[in-house]
This record gives C-alpha cells, sequence and structure tokens, in this order.
C-alpha cells in the first residue's frame, strides 16, 4: 500500500480516537453549567456523567463482532454518526431525560474508536510495526484528556457548552465522512450469521476463575481511574484542595499528559522487563498498588506540590491497561480477542457503577455555596481505596489453572 494511503488511515483513526477520549471528559469541565442550567444534584450529573461508560461497554461485543464483519472503515464511520446524533441530542437538551438519552448514544458512538484504530493500522502496516503505532494512537488520544482541562476551562468563558456541542457533532460528522471516503478498504465483508454462538462464547468469559483472578484488580484501578478523571476530579480539588476552576484545569491537564507519558513508558519497560525473565503481570501488580498508595498520600493530604501528586497519580493510574499484555501472555491465541473485549466491558461497567455512586454518597451531604464538605469526598475516597484493595488480593494470589483449562470455548 502507498505510504499516503497508510498515512491517511493512521491520522483519520488516531482523530476519531481523540473524540472518544474528549466526549469521555467533557462533563468534567461542564459540571458547574449544567448545575447551574438544570439544577442537577450531584447523584443527577454523576449519572449524567457515567451513562456515556454504560453505552461503551454495552457495544462493546457486538462492535467487536462487527468490526470482524464489515471492517473498521464501515463500522466506525456509521457509530460516529451514532455519536454524532447523540452530540446534537445534548445540545439541545432542555432536562434530565434527553441529555442521558444523548449522552448513551455518545458513549455507543465512540466505543470502537480504539478498537478499530487497531484493526485498521493491522490491515495496513507490517506486523513489526504496530507496538509503535498502536502505542502513538493511545498517546494521540490522549490530547483529547488533556483538552478537558486547561483549554476546555478557558473555551468555556468564551463560548457556551450548547455551541461546543454543536460543533463536535459537526467535527464528527466531518470525521466519519472523511473516514467512509478517504480510508481505504482491506479485505471482503463476512458474511456468516454465526452470531448467537459467538455472543455466547464471549459471555462465557465471566465464568472463567482465571479470568476473574486476572482482570479484578486491573478493572478496579482502571474504573477509579476513569471515574475520577472524568467527573470527580474537579470537585475534589475545588472542595478540598481548595483550588480555583483555573488551577483545578491546570492540574486536569497534568493529569492527563502524565497518564499519557505512563502507558508509553510502562509498555516499553514491560517489553525490556520480559526479555530478562521479569514478568509482565509482575510489573503490573507493583504498579497499580503504587497507584493506590498514590492515593492514600492525596486522601492524607501530604505536604507534596499539588501538580507533583497529581502527576505520579496519572503516571501510575493507566498501568492497569498492561493486564491485555497479561492476557497475551497466559492465554491461548483463539481467546486473546474475547479475553480483552470482555476486559474493556468490565473496566467501563466498573466506571459507569462507580460514578453513580460518587454522586449518591456525596449526596448524603449537604452543599455550601455549590461546594461539598471535604469529609464527603474523603468517605469517598475511602471507599474507592478499600475496593481496590480487596480487588488486589484476589490479583496478587497466584492463577494455578489456565485459561485452556476451564470450560471456556476456544471456537
Amino acid at each position: 500500500m502507498h505510504t499516503s494511503a497508510r498515512l491517511r488511515v493512521f491520522t483519520l483513526f488516531s482523530v476519531g480516537y481523540v473524540l472518544s477520549y474528549l466526549y469521555r471528559g467533557l462533563n468534567l469541565g461542564l459540571a458547574p453549567y449544567l448545575s447551574s442550567t438544570f439544577r442537577f444534584s450531584t447523584a443527577e450529573l454523576g449519572t449524567i456523567t457515567s451513562v456515556y461508560f454504560l453505552g461503551f461497554a454495552g457495544a462493546q461485543i457486538p462492535a467487536g463482532m462487527m468490526l470482524d464483519r464489515f471492517g473498521p472503515r464501515r463500522v466506525e464511520s456509521a457509530l460516529l454518526a451514532v455519536a454524532a446524533v447523540g452530540a446534537l441530542m445534548f445540545a439541545m437538551a432542555n432536562g434530565f431525560g434527553m441529555m442521558l438519552v444523548g449522552r448513551l448514544l455518545i458513549g455507543v458512538g465512540v466505543s470502537v474508536c480504539l478498537a478499530a484504530a487497531f484493526k485498521a493500522l493491522s490491515e495496513q502496516f507490517p506486523l513489526t510495526q504496530l507496538p509503535l503505532l498502536n502505542g502513538m494512537v493511545s498517546a494521540i488520544g490522549g490530547l483529547g484528556g488533556v483538552f478537558v482541562g486547561a483549554p476546555l476551562t478557558s473555551l468555556l468563558e468564551v463560548v457556551s457548552w450548547r455551541s461546543l456541542f454543536f460543533s463536535l457533532a459537526a467535527l464528527t460528522v466531518l470525521t466519519a465522512l472523511t473516514i467512509w471516503f478517504a480510508v481505504p478498504d482491506k479485505g471482503k465483508v463476512r458474511t456468516d450469521h454465526a452470531v448467537v454462538p459467538k455472543i455466547n462464547d464471549s459471555w462465557s468469559i465471566f465464568r472463567s476463575r482465571a479470568f476473574w483472578r486476572l482482570a479484578a484488580f486491573p478493572a478496579a484501578t482502571q474504573g477509579v481511574l476513569y471515574a475520577i478523571q472524568s467527573l470527580w476530579v474537579g470537585p475534589y480539588l475545588r472542595d478540598v484542595t481548595r483550588l480555583d476552576a483555573a488551577a483545578s484545569g491546570k492540574i486536569v491537564s497534568i493529569l492527563s499528559l502524565s497518564l499519557m507519558a505512563g502507558c508509553a513508558t510502562l509498555g516499553a519497560l514491560a517489553r525490556v522487563l520480559s526479555k530478562r525473565a521479569v514478568s509482565i503481570r509482575s510489573l503490573c501488580n507493583a504498579c497499580m498498588c503504587i497507584f493506590v498508595l498514590v492515593q492514600l498520600l492525596i486522601l492524607s493530604e501530604v505536604h507534596i506540590a499539588n501538580y507533583v501528586i497529581w502527576a505520579v497519580y496519572g503516571f501510575f493510574g493507566g498501568s492497569g491497561i498492561l493486564c491485555y499484555t497479561v492476557f497475551a501472555e497466559r492465554a491461548p491465541s483463539a481467546l486473546i480477542g474475547r479475553l480483552n473485549t470482555a476486559m474493556t466491558l468490565l473496566i467501563f461497567s466498573t466506571t459507569f457503577l462507580l460514578q453513580i455512586a460518587i454522586g449518591w454518597i456525596l449526596n448524603f451531604w449537604p452543599t455550601h455555596g455549590g461546594q461539598y464538605p471535604a469529609i464527603a469526598h474523603k468517605v469517598v475516597w475511602v471507599g474507592l481505596i478499600s475496593f481496590q484493595v480487596l480487588s488486589a488480593i484476589a490479583f496478587i494470589r497466584p492463577v494455578r489453572q489456565s485459561f485452556s483449562e476451564e470450560a471456556v470455548p476456544l471456537g
């Protein structure tokens, strides 16, 4: 394939993943505006934000099958159109219900952006180039997380949140159309119709004890990271750390940048250590434990500069993603696709439930001037840390039974 065609594939699918990351965290900056416009409680705000993750998680298995059958060009273009409809509904919403549906459609619409990018790259580039290219797409996508910090705070001072969503809807449509017309096809559309057996095979992963041993701790840490990063870090910095909106926005951007750096650095480190007979699972375990320790330091309000402690939080926050490589180490190749889908579903379902739970818990305390008492946030963080510690117990224990030894279909 010509270099220009490969460049189009890489660039356009990277843009799609930036949109996915951007939509995920937008409500962090929008929260004060939505609360003042609609008088939403924290529980309602948490529900609106978290339903994105519900749509994202629920679409994983069917979207994955569509990718295999129709290819990344068709599937991502079609689903981005769904996201654009959701963005339009969000922009025009006059209440809780319409906003909830819009946010749900956005989650469904961008659910395949990363998986489609990885599949498109695997179809167009040599196998030896994929680790670097996949890492670059992940890092570029992280720019969406950077935008929802200080840049979004500044932008919302000059444009309304409704105008922002109208613009995003237009950009999403433009991206969908460009992918549809500019990305070359590779391979034929599959015509098999064995959908129900494939869904049953995917769900059977969740009956595997080996899967839960490996997935519990990473799902907990990633769920906590995404729940905090996409909404609740802002209220925490405002109510506990007493930072204004501008300072909080800078911390959010630092967190996102350090998350990008951590994913790239830990991925490279895993490759080096694996050549020296150090298991990736051990590295994943150590980094996730550090992530929990950093949360304890934040909760304890140690005398460390905010930008430093939150940078470390972001750097180690993405370490749970190494579990996908752990699966590749330990499972038969016939199971890898379903394991990855199941893990993504588990992470985003956990995020969805945690975001709702956080808003529900905070709502037990009365607000003063739109702010919650520091003790409310501390109770939430104690609960989140306890949840991760309990899940770590299963992860740290050795896995004696392999996936192939369990009743998990391999066909």
